[in-house]
Formats: structure tokens, C-alpha cells, sequence
């Protein structure tokens, strides 16, 4: 296969998957392909919005789509770590101590209403978010390939929610917000999911196999020296900006590269473009940024941050 057939492939793959998607998230294409976006990245995604709008039917739909093991956990504020990643249990007809997985052990994790839980509990999801594996009573377990957290919180004004730590917020590669719907598509709603729900009727278009492939593909997306110096470029100046207390990881400039690979992968091109990274500087990185309290005081959200740092930045021409 040649280098542009392989580049049509992947791109008609991430569509297809998109718009299989669409029949039951109606009117949203942008955060849909932010969501596979998420998953060819390797990335884990987090939704937080207002309930009622779709957010864990998207998640449910993703994993019809590519045929992936679901797996949700609904985090309540007497959750414990071992009801997310499983416990030792003595077996006593065996006379052994057998491990029974939790959910976590899916291959995409619905955390429902995340920030409902403790710090402790929501901190049990670490280890798997970041290495894709956990450890129980001195043994690790690896978690199945591939593997994509999707959590969904409601807005920390809402009562009875406890802000995610840094550093977690920092292991999903994107937050998103899905929004309502237009008039039109919410018309549609109403005759979709009138009579049945349109997840019921979905099947997968994906396998799990082909789904590695595009990881790989994706991956071996050519960066260009000059635009990696970008991305080191706009890190350094969160790390240095006065609205922030705290500025981008090391972490989050992988994960704003890899997430740019898969854009510009998805847009028919082997290489990425400084284009890419300002399209998906939002949703990369204004979760991870902590703003100053001069910053907070004012009023001033981070996304406005993040677009002005891109702003500020040159943009490579070569």
C-alpha cells in the first residue's frame, strides 16, 4: 500500500468511526472527533458538563464503535479504591487467595461523575491511566490494549463535588465540554431517541486490531524540528506566563504532539503542522494550567490564557 493510500485509509477510518458516533451524539462533530482524536492518541478523556447532555452516552458509543470492552464505575462519595481497580479474596474452596478484577480492567473506562468521589478513591485510577497497569497486594496486572479512561464530571459549583487533584487532571490528554445541541439537531433527538435509544440499534464499524494500527499510524506522524522547537516554545512560556502558578508538564507537551499526529494524520497529511497544535491547545492543555490567584480574582478563564500564549508564540514557517 502506498504512502498516500495509507494516509486515505486512516483518515476514512477516523471518519467512519466519528459518524457512527453521530447516531446517538446528534450535532456535535467537533467533540466527537476530539474523542477519537483522544483514543488514537492514547490519551484518556475528560467531559465535564451539565447533566443530561450526552456524556456518557458518547463514551458508551465509542466503545460500541470499536468494539471495545466497557467497563463504568458510577463514583459516590463512599466509593473505595478496591471497588475501582478489585481486590484479593480468599477463595476458600481452593484454600488460595485469587484476585477479582474491578471494572477498571475494560478497555474503555467510563468514571462516571468522577468528582463525586473522594481524593483517595478518585486517585486509584492513577497508576492505570499512566503506566496501564495496576498493582494489588504487591502484584501488578496489566490492563488490556486499548485502553481509554473517560471520565464525566458536573461543573465543581454543582453541590457535593471535590475538585480533581493536579495530578490527575494532568493524566487526561483532553477536557471537553459537549455543549447542547442546536435547534435542528435537537429536533432530531426527539425522533431518535423517541421511540428507542440509538446506542441499542449501533454496532461497532472498528475492530480492536484495526484500532492499534491507526495507533501506530498515527503515531509515525512526522514532526518537524521546527515544529517540536513550537511546542517547547509555548510550554516554556505557561511555565514563565503572570496569569499562572503552575505552567505545562512534560507530560502534557507529549500528550499536545501526539494528539497534533493524530489531527494531522486524520486531515490526510504525514506531517503536522503548527495548525494542528493551536487547534488542539485548548482542550490539551487549559485543564492542566493553574491560575494565579491575581488571575482567578479577575475572572479570567484559562482557555483565554492558553489562546493567548498561542497567540504570543511565533509560528515556524519552515
Amino acid at each position: 500500500m502506498t504512502a498516500r493510500a495509507e494516509q486515505n485509509l486512516f483518515a476514512d477510518r477516523f471518519q467512519a468511526i466519528a459518524a457512527n458516533m453521530g447516531r446517538a451524539i446528534m450535532g456535535k462533530p467537533d467533540v466527537l472527533e476530539l474523542a477519537v482524536t483522544c483514543l488514537l492518541a492514547q490519551g484518556h478523556l475528560l467531559i465535564e458538563d451539565a447533566p443530561g447532555v450526552g456524556k456518557t452516552s458518547l463514551a458508551k458509543a465509542l466503545a460500541i464503535t470499536v468494539q471495545a470492552e466497557f467497563g463504568r464505575i458510577q463514583f459516590t462519595p463512599d466509593l473505595l479504591p478496591s471497588d475501582v481497580v478489585g481486590a484479593t479474596i480468599w477463595n476458600r474452596a481452593s484454600n488460595t487467595l485469587d484476585f477479582q478484577p474491578g471494572p477498571v480492567f475494560s478497555g474503555i473506562v467510563v468514571a462516571d461523575e468522577i468528582n463525586r468521589a473522594s481524593p483517595k478513591t478518585q486517585s486509584a485510577l492513577l497508576e492505570a491511566m499512566a503506566e496501564r497497569q495496576v498493582t494489588v497486594d504487591g502484584t501488578t496486572h496489566t490492563l488490556p490494549r486499548p485502553f481509554m479512561v473517560i471520565a464525566t464530571q458536573n461543573p465543581l459549583e454543582h453541590e457535593g463535588t471535590y475538585p480533581l487533584p493536579e495530578s490527575q487532571l494532568d493524566r487526561f490528554m483532553m477536557r471537553i465540554e459537549v455543549g447542547y445541541p442546536p435547534e435542528q439537531a435537537e429536533l432530531d433527538i426527539l425522533d431518535a431517541h423517541g421511540a428507542q435509544n440509538p446506542l441499542d440499534s449501533m454496532g461497532p464499524v472498528m475492530s480492536a486490531q484495526a484500532i492499534a494500527e491507526l495507533i501506530e499510524q498515527a503515531a509515525a506522524t512526522y514532526t518537524a524540528p521546527s515544529v517540536k522547537r513550537y511546542l517547547v516554545q509555548i510550554a516554556n512560556t505557561t511555565r514563565a506566563h503572570p496569569s499562572l502558578t503552575l505552567g505545562m508538564s512534560t507530560r502534557a507537551t507529549l500528550a499536545l504532539q501526539r494528539a497534533s499526529r493524530v489531527r494531522a494524520a486524520a486531515h490526510r497529511r504525514d506531517f503536522v503542522l503548527p495548525d494542528d497544535v493551536k487547534q488542539l491547545a485548548v482542550p490539551v492543555l487549559a485543564h492542566r494550567l493553574l491560575l494565579s490567584p491575581q488571575a482567578r480574582a479577575q475572572g479570567i478563564p484559562p482557555e483565554q490564557v492558553v489562546d493567548d500564549i498561542v497567540g504570543s508564540v511565533p509560528t515556524p514557517v519552515d
